[in-house]
């Protein structure tokens, strides 16, 4: 997700509709919010992720949004035509490099498919802000460094500080994927986290007091901001990074693919709408849980049966189901940007 996904469209603060924005950004936010007040209230803060909060916000969520990048490529016909072999290579080359760092050592495989991630969720968040700056028709070149520096120092910092404070209790992939770094570089950029913030709320309560207010932005970044510190820095526990770093992530991107399915009246949107849509998103996260637990984590018997000895086929099968993340966080950086896809612009926000 790209600076140059939209269309400009100036005095319009949503993306798609007020109601839409705040209930995709906003009300996404508060949700991980309140999931994170009961855990709390359970003891869970610096624990792990149970398994009746593992369903609901990675498998349904974090795994399954993963598929809807199918949606915008694979299901679209005129998208799948227009560069094919992108869309062909990338999956292959994914799995081709995977074979190789996996074999290379499995550290080197997840550290690599870890920081393909986090740039991944960097760049969605980067993405939201660049959105509304050109939803909104904005051009000004202070307003952009102000926008991206709160916006980067929003999720960039809690990351450094994750690196900074390592061993924690919690990890992206696997124990150990991040690499350590000095525990100075966190003090250094602390005071630098805080001025960005701070210079774009004063510039954002400046807007409001002039009547010129840009809700939608403000959100994105006011929710990132909180979300990331609360689950990084905040509290040290795989459940409250969980519940504060998923919701957020996924559930616009489902209304920001859902929104293109319905308009480019894909199958399984134009005619069954969202609950097809996420139902067979979630079918698809399933499946692939099912064989990540049964071939390599063997952890949930009760939801995905016993697990297989799969032996030397590791080498294999774990770069392979890791395909469709490695798919989904490299297309995403070239889907939806408008200048290389002529064909895409933002619908009107009352018809969504």
């Amino acid at each position: 997700m790209t600076a140059t996904s939209v269309a400009p469209a100036p005095g319009r603060p949503w993306l798609f509709s007020a109601r839409v924005d705040v209930g995709v950004f906003l009300g996404s936010a508060l949700a991980s919010l309140l999931a994170l007040a009961i855990g709390a209230r359970a003891g869970l803060l610096d624990q792990g992720t149970p398994d009746w909060a593992w369903v609901p916000f990675v498998l349904l969520v974090d795994v399954a949004h993963v598929w809807a990048t199918g949606f915008r490529v694979y299901l679209d016909p005129v998208e799948r035509r227009r560069r094919p072999l992108l869309y062909l290579l990338t999956p292959l080359a994914g799995l081709g490099v995977g074979i190789a760092l996996y074999a290379a050592g499995e550290l080197w495989f997840w550290r690599a498919l870890a920081y393909l991630a986090v740039l991944h969720f960097v760049r969605q968040q980067a993405g939201w802000v660049a959105l509304y700056r050109a939803r909104a028709g904005e051009r000004d070149r202070l307003g952009r460094w102000l926008d991206a520096a709160a916006i980067y120092a929003a999720t960039l910092y809690p990351l450094l500080y994750w690196h900074t404070h390592l061993p924690r209790r919690f990890w992206w992939f696997l124990r150990g994927d991040f690499a350590a770094l000095p525990a100075a570089a966190a003090r250094v950029a602390a005071p630098l986290y805080w001025a960005a913030l701070a210079a774009y709320a004063v510039r954002a309560l400046a807007r409001w007091a002039r009547g010129r207010p840009h809700p939608g932005k403000d959100i994105v970044v006011a929710t990132t901001a909180v979300c990331w510190y609360v689950g990084i820095v905040a509290c040290n526990g795989d459940y409250a990074f969980t519940v504060t770093n998923v919701l957020i992530h996924g559930i616009p991107y489902f209304a920001l693919v859902y929104w293109y399915a319905r308009t480019r009246q894909l199958p399984l949107v134009a005619r069954a709408g969202p609950g097809a849509f996420l139902g067979v998103l979630w079918a698809l996260a399933y499946v692939e849980e099912l064989l990540w637990d049964r071939g390599v984590w063997h952890e949930r018997a009760w939801l995905f049966g016993h697990g297989w000895d799969v032996g030397t086929l590791k080498l294999v099968l774990v770069p392979l189901l890791a395909v469709p993340q490695i798919t989904h966080y490299v297309l995403d950086g070239f889907v939806w940007r408008r200048r290389q896809n002529p064909t895409f612009s933002l619908i009107p926000p009352s018809n969504f």
